[in-house]
């Protein structure tokens, strides 16, 4: 006898409304108060529900009702821990996935679905209060997020919080809740990173106020003081501290040790660039970078300190700096060294340049006060030469010292000493060459020499341990007037004063190679030169128009990623030999004054 064997086959159906209907059934049976075996009691007020949902609904719930546990036969529950008007909302979203919300019952219905852990419900909740965050409300969702350790509400209310104190404290510390903000996150505002359009002095304002609401809050003062930057707030500000009512409470051993550190750094004035610590460190943490000097073909020489911000690509004026052109720039510490460079002398002719006078001043801008000063002048003049930094010190290389006249003085300033002091000549005495830093080395490349007219193809490199100047492979253009940067570990030479077809190349100093890279397809010299991240910027310069030689108003970039040049934006005008750093600027109101040159 055989048996014939028989293949089923099965097709799976799925109904996309099915639970919805069953969920709608429940519903309706509980309205119509049918098959309830169960009555939940809470502050008086009962409501009839079906235990079977509710274990499917809660965990709390379905512990509740296993076999061995006396709720299990009863058939009333009271809820003791929970409100009514929070039982009412949990229940409601159970039954029909709808949950109610609104800032003022939210506390209520988070207590209760975090008792009876429905956590869905919880994710929702957390899911409103961050998407109802606003000025008027932060404060309230931070200390609700924090209540029920809603960890990412939390972080995000506070992060808000941070972002908008500035309107905050302009609609008032009453109107706006920051008195009865919980400390943990009031801790966190106070150490962030970005607090924008606020001094300083107003985070301190806004934590005195609120340990001073209450005796009880006082012993808190050493949670949240240490997070001050006591080196962004003035001298004379940091002195008047202690004629304040609520100074008492910077009597406090970890605030009062940070305030006399602040007021030591203030004092060492000179110092400062190497005394950097958190204290003294700006809050914004997006770099600028700043076109300083430089010429206006139409308008003469530029004083205005102009700053690109890379997000908006807007440029703004920041400060009104020295009037000057052939100088350089450099940043150590987070300020901004103007040194050297041409001067207009009275009544001199900008347009000639017997109406310019060589400097040997440099001018230092902090920009956490928005103030220049003077620090000690370089013990040469120069003009056209190239200058840097290496060990928290500052090299100026060559140069011209008159009208035909070159250098080979190299100095270098100790901002420690606050001296400059003369170090190894340069090979030559030279001018219009350009300088990098790589891996503690500085190498400088092309320019003029006294003894030869022509620009120039070497490259020499210098190591302060070695002490002296090193040949390295020429570069495969001669240049005069161009600029180096480094990126990673490539040293980029772009194009100079007459080059014909601005090709650009690159030095690889582990090979010493030199490579040939796509060339600037916007004719330009005497630009600024800055490296934001990662990206090479030119800024301004001159360009041929219609046979004349005219000063460019756009700023290019170019992406040694993908070897490839772009227009980022336009100058506020058309700007020739500026100079170019990059610098953390403080993120204020554009009403803040400007201050002016101090001499």
């Amino acid at each position: 006898m055989s048996i014939q064997e028989h293949t089923t086959s099965y097709f799976l159906a799925l109904s996309p409304t099915h639970g919805e209907t069953v969920l709608s059934h429940y519903q309706t049976l509980r309205n119509d108060k049918l098959l309830c075996d169960i009555v939940l009691v809470a502050e008086g007020t009962e409501f009839n529900a079906h235990k079977s949902l509710l274990a499917c609904a809660s965990d709390y719930f379905r512990s509740m009702f296993k076999d061995y546990t006396r709720e299990s036969k009863a058939s009333v529950v009271y809820l003791h821990m929970v409100s009514a008007t929070g039982l009412q909302h949990v229940l409601d979203f159970i039954y029909n996935s709808c949950l109610a919300l609104s800032l003022e019952t939210l506390p209520q219905t988070l207590e209760t679905a975090s008792y009876l852990q429905v956590l869905e419900a919880v994710r929702l909740c957390s899911h409103y209060l961050v998407s109802s965050l606003s000025p008027g409300s932060c404060c309230q969702a931070a200390n609700v997020a924090a209540r029920f350790a809603l960890s990412e509400a939390q972080r995000r209310a506070e992060g808000y919080i941070a972002l908008n104190l500035w309107r905050l404290l302009a609609a008032g510390v009453e109107e706006s809740g920051l008195m009865e903000l919980n400390l943990e996150s009031l801790q966190v505002v106070l150490q962030s990173e970005q607090v924008p359009r606020l001094k300083e002095a107003a985070l301190l304002s806004l934590a005195l106020e609120w340990l001073s609401r209450d005796q009880c809050r006082w012993a808190q003062a050493d949670l949240l003081l240490p997070h001050i930057r006591y080196g962004l707030i003035p001298r004379a500000e940091l002195q008047r501290l202690s004629s304040d009512p609520r100074g008492h409470l910077l009597e406090r051993a970890g605030a009062r040790q940070l305030i006399t550190r602040a007021l030591d750094y203030h004092r060492a004035e000179s110092r400062q660039p190497v005394l950097q610590s958190r204290q003294s460190t700006l809050r914004n943490p997006e770099r600028q970078l700043l076109a300083v000097g430089g010429v206006s073909l139409q308008q003469g020489a530029s004083s205005v300190l102009w700053a690109l911000n890379p997000r908006t690509r807007e440029w703004s004026s920041v400060s009104q700096g020295p009037a000057i052109q052939n100088h350089c720039v450099c940043v150590l510490g987070n300020f901004l060294f103007v040194l050297g460079g041409e001067e207009l002398q009275a009544g001199g002719d900008p347009r000639k340049e017997e109406g310019l006078a060589i400097s040997n001043r440099v001018h230092r801008y902090d920009p956490r006060f928005n103030t220049w000063s003077r620090v000690a002048s370089m013990l040469s003049r120069r003009a056209q030469f190239s200058c840097c930094v290496l060990d928290d010190c500052i090299f100026a290389l060559g140069g011209r010292c008159g009208l035909q006249a070159s250098l080979a003085a190299v100095e270098v300033y100790d901002v420690n000493s606050g001296r400059w002091d003369k170090v190894r000549k340069l090979p030559h005495k030279m001018q219009g060459h350009a300088c990098a830093v790589h891996n503690d080395t500085i190498y400088i490349s092309g320019g003029k020499y006294a003894e030869q007219p022509d620009a120039s193809k070497e490259m020499f490199s210098f190591h302060p341990l070695q002490a002296e100047w090193k040949r390295c492979p020429p570069m495969t253009i001669a240049r005069f007037g161009h600029q180096m940067a480094t990126v990673g570990d490539s040293i980029f030479s772009f194009v100079g004063m007459y080059e014909p077809f601005c090709d650009i190349e690159y030095y690889d100093p582990l090979h010493k190679q030199w490579q040939r890279l796509r060339p600037l397809l916007f004719d330009r010299s005497c630009y600024g030169l800055a490296v934001m991240d990662a990206n090479v910027y030119l800024v301004g310069g001159k360009k041929w128009h219609n046979s004349h030689e005219v000063a460019a108003q756009s700023a290019v970039m170019y992406d040694p990623n993908t070897d490839t040049w772009r227009e980022v934006c336009k100058l506020p005008l058309p700007l020739c030999g500026t100079q170019c750093a990059v610098l953390h600027l403080p993120d204020l109101p554009e009403a803040e004054g400007k201050l002016e040159l101090h001499n």
